[in-house]
């Protein structure tokens, strides 16, 4: 039998979302952190050579949609374009922050 935290641990999944705009130089990284802290999210945001901002997130599902949502609804008037892949999470973070 399977223990609770263990079938819960398996429903966390993995999201790579690359957003395009007027994304750099603007706060969208301190925003994303922000919004992150009322959620249980892990991953890191940054940003990319190409003026796109990264962001690579592992949660549960129903947290993920509620995370981007808020990331979208802040930070709508930056965003031109979102390219979303999702991935089975791997649970290599311990906390959501800013990478370089």
């Amino acid at each position: 039998m399977t223990s609770p935290s263990a079938a819960s641990a398996g429903d966390s999944v993995r999201w790579h979302v690359y957003f395009s705009g007027h994304v750099q130089g603007v706060g969208f990284r301190a925003t994303t952190c922000q919004i992150a802290v009322g959620y249980e999210v892990t991953g890191y945001v940054r940003n990319l050579s190409d003026g796109r901002v990264e962001l690579v997130v592992e949660g549960k599902k129903p947290e993920l949609d509620e995370f981007l949502g808020q990331i979208r609804e802040q930070l709508a008037h930056r965003i031109s374009g979102e390219m979303l892949d999702e991935l089975a999470a791997n649970g290599e973070f311990e906390q959501f922050g800013v990478r370089s």
